[in-house]
């Protein structure tokens, strides 16, 4: 078999074919990859929230509990319906 210019050509159209599919491939699977470190870095940021949130509500019961009134009723009322909120959601 002679090597022709028609071989070289449908050679090299065959190369560059196989390298766009492996270069969207790849490109695919990063992308999947960073989406996946992104869920659980939300996924963690949410649980620390949550505990934040926890230690908040907390410490404004304490002082209510102490006999601060006003602002601290209000904001435990606030959290504990957002809180209740988000549990149906």
């Amino acid at each position: 078999m002679y090597i022709t210019l028609q071989n070289l050509l449908t050679a090299a159209a065959i190369l560059s074919a196989a390298t766009a599919l492996l270069a969207a491939y790849n490109k695919t699977y990063d992308w999947l990859r960073r989406q996946q470190k992104q869920d659980e870095a939300i996924a963690d940021l949410k649980a620390e929230q949550g505990l934040l949130t926890r230690g908040v509500l907390a410490c404004l019961k304490g002082l209510h509990e102490q006999g601060c009134n006003g602002p601290v009723t209000e904001a435990i009322r606030e959290i504990e319906s957002y809180v209740n909120q988000k549990a149906h959601e």
